[in-house]
């Protein structure tokens, strides 16, 4: 009966993190949750999208619920909590996963990620994956385990690959040691051959990011190194964007998405098939052209935008009923999902425009505990630090580059947003808490000795 303690926890603190999700009637949804769903019900790929987080959804959902994988992503974040403790701490025990999911569901954002059909919430698992590949004792098969989960999150979004390489410098420079540093740097290797593999087969191209060049275009437009050249060079470059020179959108969602911008007009020169696609190759020469005569200009910009996301993490702005029944309605129809399944979406809390509301209820505090936890994982980092305590200053040096690099990756690439910083945020009260225990002195992991 002991050895049943642990599963339970588990899949109690699961039920704990997926609470916005019940208290919805239905998984979180966004209208760019309709593309990964099209990506195997059409099927299609989606320009924009990595073929990875659609294929996921399929494996578990099969056209009958989007309950299974939600429900496999909380079990999936569960269990990684459980082997972070185990890390962090030296052990874990149920009780104590419990009470922590718990304080997670309760004062973080962490429960309305992991409650959200989204990429988001493989930022922070990406995280934890490589923390406890780069600093904890594993066994093979958790190393192989984890390996190929943290290739799968890296891969889900493009702004994971830049964190997932900021975390494998971080382990080289506080192992000092290959076999810690290969383990973390191997799911980058498994994320870039996943994204080239199914990239060359879907589109032909063995690219990372087939049309990335038209997301670079539209932040480099909308703060002004791109727009300035643009004009310098029009209308003698012949390009497309010419016919935007002097008007460009200083706004890079406006630039990407509406349907008389830039990006989805009519072409003039009958390029097949338009938008994104045919874009793509002038918007890199584009971006290359600004980076040669505006380099230190954007590498300000970008510097400011990654301050700015580094605090924009409140919750709320992806729980919106905007598009959804044109985006994720659309596909359970076409998908021919139950037409109870169907009832449900559309009875949610979020179907009827009321989710918002409820989660500014609920996340109030939020703010506030973020702010106690910088001052409680900071002063965690100096007590480990003195003590020698290396798998406790290791995790809370991860946290850190972590947010640090998720806000840099997105605030840099794209416009900042709330949801960018808000999925990943809670890892600093996770580490203010399993850190802030007196430290153990002299306890070294992965040949890291503080």
């Amino acid at each position: 009966m002991v050895a049943a303690w642990p599963p339970l926890a588990q899949l109690l603190g699961a039920l704990l993190l997926g609470w916005p999700a019940l208290l919805n009637g239905y998984p979180i949804v966004f209208s760019d949750t309709g593309a990964f769903l099209a990506q195997t019900i059409l099927p299609a790929m989606v320009w924009d999208k990595p073929y990875i987080y659609g294929p996921f959804l399929h494996v578990f959902h099969w056209r009958v619920t989007l309950w299974l994988p939600l429900l496999a992503v909380l079990l999936g974040l569960s269990h990684l909590l459980w082997l972070t403790q185990r890390a962090v701490l030296g052990d874990a025990t149920p009780r104590g996963h419990v009470l922590l999911c718990a304080g997670l569901a309760a004062l973080t954002s962490a429960p309305w990620f992991a409650s959200l059909l989204m990429p988001d919430i493989f930022a922070p698992a990406l995280v934890l994956c490589l923390y406890l590949l780069g600093f904890a004792r594993l066994s093979r098969p958790q190393t192989t385990c984890l390996v190929l989960l943290a290739g799968f999150c890296a891969a889900s979004h493009l702004s994971h690959l830049p964190l997932a390489l900021a975390l494998v410098v971080l382990v080289l420079l506080l192992t000092r040691r290959i076999l810690p540093t290969l383990r973390a740097a191997l799911p980058l290797g498994v994320a870039l051959a996943l994204l080239m593999g199914t990239n060359w087969v879907g589109h032909g191209r063995l690219a990372v990011s087939p049309y990335g060049s038209v997301f670079a275009l539209a932040r480099l437009v909308a703060d002004g190194p791109a727009a300035r050249v643009i004009e310098a060079a029009c209308p003698q470059a012949g390009w497309h964007m010419c016919r935007w020179a002097g008007r460009l959108p200083t706004n890079s969602d406006d630039f990407l998405w509406n349907e008389f911008g830039p990006v989805w007009s009519p072409r003039l020169d009958g390029a097949q098939p338009g938008g994104p696609i045919s874009l793509a190759p002038e918007a890199g020469q584009i971006v290359a052209l600004t980076l040669r005569q505006y380099p230190a200009a954007v590498a300000a910009i970008a510097a400011e935008n990654a301050f700015i996301q580094l605090f924009r993490a409140r919750v709320g702005d992806v729980l919106g009923p905007e598009h959804l029944d044109v985006t994720v309605g659309l596909r359970l129809r076409e998908g021919g999902f139950p037409e109870w399944e169907q009832a449900a979406f559309a009875a949610s809390v979020q179907s009827q425009g009321g989710l918002r509301g409820l989660a500014a209820y609920f996340s109030w505090p939020q703010p506030w505990v973020v702010v106690l936890a910088a001052f409680g994982a900071l002063l965690a980092w100096w007590r480990a630090h003195k003590a020698g305590d290396s798998p406790r200053l290791a995790f809370v040096l991860c946290v850190l580059v972590g947010i640090t690099g998720n806000a840099l990756a997105t605030g840099a690439l794209s416009m900042p947003h709330h949801r960018y910083q808000a999925r990943i945020i809670w890892l600093l009260p996770l580490a203010a808490v399993l850190c802030w225990r007196p430290p153990r002195p002299g306890v070294a992991v992965a040949g890291y000795s503080g």
